[in-house]
This record gives C-alpha cells, structure tokens and sequence, in this order.
C-alpha cells in the first residue's frame, strides 16, 4: 500500500481533494527527480554545483572541477537584512598613486555593449563598498571574467539547457527506476503560469529561467518554500557567475550596498548584485600573486587554489611522491578534516624530520591551506626554503584540475579557463 492509497482510504470522498493530493503528489516527484533531494541541502550537488568545488562551492557555468576531492560542507542561509544602499551614481574615481589622470572604468569597457553606464555604475558601487582601488589592473580583472562567462549578459542564456535539464531527470529517474510513463505524467502537470512543466522545460534558457521554474514547483507543495528551498539546482547566478553560497557568506562579513528587495537569490541574478558579489569573490582577499591569471585560476578553482598547488608541487619534488596539484591539500568531512588523510597530507608528514615539525604541527598548519595565513606558517616557509623557492614569484601555479560539465563540448582544465581570462585581461588593459 502506498502513501496515496492510505490517503484515499481515510474517509475522504472529496473529489478536490483527491485531484489535488495526486498534483501535490506528481509535483513532488518532478521536484525529487529535478533537485536530487536525497542529496543534503546545499552540499553543491544537484544540476548546478559551483564557483569554489575546491573549497566550498561550484558554479553552474563555471564548469565544475573534476574529480573533487573534499566534498563541500554548506552553510546555513543567513538572515537579510536591508541595509542603507549607496548612491547609485559612481563616487569620483579612486586614482592610483602618483597619477595626476584617474581612470574610470568606463574607459576599459568593450564597444557595443548595451547600457555601458549602468554597467559602469554598478562596478563603481561595488568596487567603493568594498574598499577597493579602482585602477586598471582590477578593473580589467573583473571585465576579463564578465566578458569570459556572460559576454556582458547580466542573465546569461546556456547553451542547451532544457537537454541538460531533461537528461538528469531521466538520468535520475532511471537509477531509481522510475518508469517514463510516471515521469511524463509528472512533466504534464500545469504549473501556476497555466503552462505544462514539460513545455516549461523545453523553454528554458537561462539559469534564471530554471531557478524560476524550481520556485514554482515548491510554491505548489505545502510548507516547500521553507523545507525545499535550499534543493533549488540552481547554485549560481548572475554576469559573473558567483555562487550562492558564497554570496550568504560575503553577506556575513560586510554588508550589502544596496536595500534588499526580496532575496539574496534574486539579488545574485540581478546586475548589480551579481557583480557585487563576483568583484568581492575575485578581488576581496589578500594574495601574494604577481600576476592575475593566478586570481583567474582561483575564480574557477578556488580562492588560494594556485597557491597551494605550487606547494602540492614543492611537497612532490621533495617526497617523491605523485600528487595532484589541484590546491586541495586536506579531505574534510561535515566540516571539519577528515580521518582519512590526503594524498598531501601523507606526504608532508613523511617530511616531518626534514622540516622539524611534529605531525600535529604540521596538521595544524595544514588546516591553514583556506586562508591568507597559510603561506606564513612554519610548514609553508620550510616547505619552500627546502627546496630553494623562497620568493613569491615561485610559490603560485596554476593548479592541474579537468572541467567536467554537462555544458562542456570539448575539454577545459581550470588552467584553460585562466589563461582565456588572462587574455581578455591584456587585452582590456590595452583598451585603457
């Protein structure tokens, strides 16, 4: 017996009820199968997973790492609340130093693209709210990753979407063994703008487009916004392509410049938002790089990603040991490292006399690997003296991490990706 007979069975004669019992009924499959609702909240599976897969996150358009090899921990949707906005017009150019002729961003921008000052505008608020300089190099940085993932569209269309969206329903209806004929007559369920869910899908094109279709579906189900919400498959968003999850973060740490109309999701689709958040995730952390492709590898791979993958290639060349330069230097589980070590981790530790560090040390230094501090501890600094590299200039590489997405054609590594941006960077900087 299943869950509809015992309802049906209840004493319940209201034809109503029944015809609404099976539509909540057949909404909840299509939301399981879209979802992946056997999966945890927010643990970047799903459809879409994205910007930082080393780390936390993984972008729907940014093409998610493969393989990974710490799986993401989440974290808990914080409360919005509205803040006092900026002023929407740009604040006079911060000039850098010693220059008598200030650069605006306008002058970096490409020809043709639609509404220039709006765009201007809105990287002017984000780069006063967050403290940065407003000088070429930044500027280019964030132009050349505007232009690589939406050519300068603040709701980017993919390529094919309503397929990719399709296979995984019947990818996951398949492992489960669901058969078609149930999941057709899912898909056929009218959806609240009167048209079918299949007709919806098969019109989709951008991410807004699906984030907007899932938002629907838990609508329809009782208590679905509070209990599906973070299942939504849509995980990033916006002319940057800048996760949620990142962007709940960012939020924690320095607040919002503009009043918050809605939602911190609506808000990463919108122009302004999505370009807050995508500047913060580029430019918003110290770094000791020389040069910017090293913050483009970190866009795709995670932020510090290039730096540790310079010291995954130190620990190699003085172990012996082949290990992936990937920038991940720990396994993590539910937050917190993992009982099983990392292929990095074992081969720090049969370093451990070399470097006259004990292996609690050098796990506590390793614990590190996320943040600005790592390159100042003892395990960093022996690491690179051991092998003669104590400048900067040698302790970042881009890391060797294959692109796996369903949006991929042909192969993309996250070195690939930096080394596009990177030219797009050049080439704004020769527009300036």
């Amino acid at each position: 017996m299943n869950l509809l007979t015992v309802f049906l069975d209840s004493g319940t004669n209201s034809l109503h009820f029944k015809l609404q019992f099976n539509r909540s009924l057949l909404v909840a499959a299509m939301l399981f199968l879209l979802a992946g609702c056997a999966s945890t909240p927010g643990d970047g599976t799903g459809i879409s997973a994205g910007v930082e897969s080393s780390s936390d996150d993984d972008p729907f358009l940014i093409p998610s790492r493969m393989p990974v090899s710490k799986p993401s921990t989440g974290v808990a949707k914080p409360a919005v609340r509205p803040v006092k906005p900026l002023p929407e017009k740009p604040k006079a150019p911060i000039s850098q130093p010693g220059s008598k002729n200030p650069v605006t961003v306008g002058q970096f921008l490409p020809k043709g693209i639609q509404d220039a000052d709006g765009w201007a505008r809105d990287m002017n608020v984000a780069f006063n709210a967050l403290k940065l300089p407003l000088n070429g190099q930044n500027i280019c940085a964030v132009v050349a990753v505007i232009e690589q993932e939406s050519s300068f569209n603040a709701n980017p269309p993919v390529a094919g979407l309503p397929r990719i969206v399709r296979a995984e329903i019947n990818q996951r209806a398949a492992k489960l063994g669901i058969p078609e004929v149930a999941v057709s007559l899912a898909l056929a369920v009218h959806s609240p703008d009167g048209r079918s869910y299949a007709d919806r899908i098969d019109a989709l094109k951008t991410e807004n487009d699906l984030n907007t279709l899932y938002a629907d579906m838990i609508s329809e189900l009782p208590l679905g916004r509070q209990l599906l919400e973070n299942y939504n498959p849509v995980k990033t968003g916006g002319p940057m392509q800048v996760s949620l999850k990142f962007a709940e973060q960012q939020i924690k740490n320095k607040p919002y410049p503009y009043s918050m109309p809605s939602s911190l999701r609506d808000e990463l689709f919108s122009r302004r938002g999505g370009l807050y958040f995508g500047i913060a995730y580029l430019l918003d952390y110290p770094a000791t790089y020389d040069q910017m492709i090293y913050r483009f590898a970190d866009y795709n791979a995670g932020r510090y990603a290039s730096r540790n993958a310079a010291f995954q290639a130190a620990v190699q060349q003085l172990s012996g040991q082949a290990l992936d330069a990937d920038g991940d230097l720990l396994r993590y589980s539910k937050g917190e490292v993992s009982a099983e070590p990392s292929q990095t981790q074992k081969a720090v530790l049969t370093l451990a006399d070399r470097l006259n560090l004990t292996d609690e040390e050098i796990v506590r230094d390793l614990k590190k690997e996320k943040t600005a501090s790592f390159d100042k501890t003892q395990l960093f600094i022996r690491i690179f003296a051991l092998t003669n590299q104590a400048n900067s200039t040698q302790q970042a590489r881009l890391p060797d991490i294959r692109l796996d997405s369903p949006k991929i054609s042909h192969g993309l590594t996250t070195s690939r990706f930096a080394k596009r941006v990177d030219e797009r960077f050049h080439a704004c900087l020769g527009r300036g």
